[in-house]
């Protein structure tokens, strides 16, 4: 038996336009799974259902504002039983401490925090309901188990994933319901090309990988895959870092 299948399941993936989030979405149709791609843009929406119907397997495209309750649970309402969560959506602004804004600091734990505690209480509150088991896969980061100058407020918000993670794993097992994060390290997406096109900066970033290599979306995906699969059916509570090694150090 292939167990990373997941065949007759249905996800929903937040932050399903590009990068990480396309990645999940395409991912886990390889593995059988119908998807539900959420997200802001409907027009990367689009792009990546067209991907993932290719595939053989249904998509639906929920324009949603993760941080909005009344829109989360529209979007959860419209569809049937939901079998996994992956709760990708998220944001990050590099700035110094000293200059780190309310309004940043809002923004932050807003989309990181709060959207995921949303999507996760619409999406636990339905299984429980209806009495059917289901994995949520948050998605945190290396800077949820490390700290990171410049970055106070992109940590405060992932390690509030980390806490979450935890906390949700060990009430909701009785229920069936897995809970598991993964950690990547800076992985190469339309989100930070900008950036790493500094080579100086791409080779700092680069060096303090033990693997040598930033991580691609496909690297995370692999692991939000195993997580939601019945592969992981005794694991929950965990973090998986996809790091390269980097918080090994």
């Amino acid at each position: 038996m292939n167990h990373t299948q997941l065949t007759g399941s249905t996800a929903v993936v937040t932050g399903a336009g590009r990068g990480i989030g396309a990645a999940c979405a395409l991912a886990l149709a390889d593995a059988g799974a119908s998807v539900a791609l959420v997200a802001r843009t409907v027009d990367e929406l689009e792009a990546v259902a067209a991907e993932v119907r290719a595939r053989g397997v249904d998509a639906w495209v929920l324009p949603c504002d993760v941080t909005d309750a009344t829109q989360v649970l529209e979007a959860i309402a419209s569809l049937g039983r939901v079998d996994v969560l992956v709760n990708n959506a998220g944001t990050d602004r590099p700035t110094a401490f000293l200059d780190v804004t309310p309004e940043l600091l809002d923004e932050l734990l807003d989309v990181n925090v709060k959207g995921t505690f949303l999507m996760s209480q619409a999406v636990a509150r339905r299984a429980v309901e209806a009495g059917h088991p289901a994995s949520i896969v948050n998605m945190s980061s290396q800077l949820g188990l490390v700290g990171a100058a410049y970055e106070t407020a992109y940590c405060a918000a992932k390690y509030a994933v980390q806490g979450l993670t935890v906390s949700m794993a060990v009430e909701l097992a009785r229920h069936g319901i897995r809970v598991n994060a993964v950690a990547p390290t800076v992985v190469e997406t339309p989100r930070t090309s900008a950036a790493l096109a500094d080579e100086a900066l791409r080779s700092l970033i680069v060096g303090r990988i033990p693997l040598g290599r930033l991580a691609t979306p496909e690297d995370v995906a692999a692991a939000v895959v195993f997580l939601a699969s019945p592969a992981a059916a005794m694991i929950t509570g965990i973090t998986v870092p996809v790091d390269g090694g980097w918080t090994a150090q």
